[in-house]
């Protein structure tokens, strides 16, 4: 997969990329980062990329006619693949849309800085907005890098482990369960019993459980966006009773609702 990133400062960039994960996936051809420096599309000796916003305020509004010739020169107008503006304005980025991303071939994404963009970028350039959450940073280079990790991880073979992003939170709608590795005693605190039993239903049914369990303490609203078993309704119905924890209304009426059909 080829990821074009449309920067102010490319240089913040190669120490992340050239680092774990995402350097082996590079080793092994299953991506491509190409980093343009929107300066170099820049028509004076200043190379000069932003200006002061018309109607007054403060700050600087990165001005539209280099990153046009930008984008012009590298992926064409319209571009040839999505084009995501980094923007606090945009769709919030989860797991769903790593997971629509990591089928593309190309993708590109322009960093944004100073008070943000000429409005013609985002209204006649941009085919996407994207935000990684509702806080402001100083530009866009950090949203990318978290775009471009949590794509790459999705992209088969990236992990060498073929299922290993599978199991991680959001990628089925819950919390990830909990992980325990060597000693089996530490301080003394035992690792789970059903872990080291080597049962593997019986495994695959506790971390199932521990997920619910997980999403239900801290995300419960993530919960009216999972496909919900018997044995899963079951073990929510038990989960809060005698506790304060509770559940959204949508779930207690599939709870009630699997009572009276049984």
């Amino acid at each position: 997969m080829r990821f074009d990133v449309f920067t102010l400062f490319p240089e913040v960039f190669p120490a992340y990329l050239e680092t774990s994960i995402l350097k082996r996936a590079q080793e092994n051809k299953l991506l491509e980062v190409r980093l343009h420096d929107i300066r170099d599309w820049a028509s004076d000796k200043h190379r000069t990329t932003d200006d002061t916003p018309y109607g007054g305020g403060g700050g600087m509004v990165m001005k539209p006619e280099p990153i046009f010739r930008a984008v012009d020169e590298i992926l064409g107008i319209p571009p040839g693949c999505p084009l995501i503006l980094l923007t606090p304005q945009g769709e919030t980025f989860t797991q769903q849309k790593a997971s629509a991303y990591s089928k593309l071939p190309q993708l590109a994404m322009i960093c944004g800085r100073y008070e943000g963009f000429d409005e013609r970028i985002r209204q006649h350039l941009a085919t996407q907005e994207v935000s990684i959450g509702d806080y402001v940073l100083s530009g866009g280079e950090l949203p990318a890098l978290v775009v471009i990790e949590a794509v790459t991880r999705l992209i088969p073979g990236a992990l060498g482990d073929p299922g290993g992003a599978s199991d991680d939170s959001f990628s089925s709608g819950l919390l990830e369960y909990p992980q325990y590795t060597r000693p089996p005693v530490f301080q003394g605190w035992d690792v789970p019993e059903v872990l080291q039993a080597g049962d593997h239903g019986a495994i695959e049914r506790w971390r199932r459980n521990q997920a619910l369990l997980r999403t239900l303490q801290k995300r419960p609203d993530l919960l009216l966006g999972v496909e919900l078993s018997k044995a899963d309704l079951d073990f929510l119905a038990q989960a809060v009773q005698g506790s304060e924890i509770a559940l959204p209304d949508p779930i207690i009426k599939l709870i009630q609702n699997r009572k009276e059909r049984s």
